[in-house]
């Protein structure tokens, strides 16, 4: 079974985010989803969000090097509330302001 996605550098959007949260909801091999240096905005961090909601199996998620501003921050901080699997979260190189950062360590 499937236990690591690499995705770098595939200009996924927004809408590309949307189809692997849907996928995440329902994945129970799916360790590891490195989704580094794309174009992965505060939509798509909502979506990615609700996958993680519900996904149960994915420790580590590579968001660096994306768009995500505060809005994003805090829709990821809202799903790992519910999420007690995930262990690492990358966010290196993002747009996330005081805001975002500060529901993400409440989130921790």
């Amino acid at each position: 079974a499937l236990t690591t996605l690499d995705l770098k550098y595939n200009q996924i959007r927004d809408v590309e985010a949307q189809s692997l949260a849907n996928a995440l909801q329902h994945n129970t091999t799916l360790t590891t989803l490195d989704l580094w240096k794309n174009q992965i905005g505060d939509d798509g961090a909502a979506y990615l969000g609700d996958g993680l909601r519900q996904n149960k199996a994915l420790t580590t998620l590579d968001l660096g090097y994306n768009q995500i501003r505060d809005v994003g921050a805090k829709s990821l901080a809202n799903a790992l509330q519910h999420n007690t699997t995930l262990t690492t979260l990358d966010l290196w190189k993002n747009q996330i302001g005081d805001d975002g950062a500060e529901s993400l360590g409440n989130a921790l």
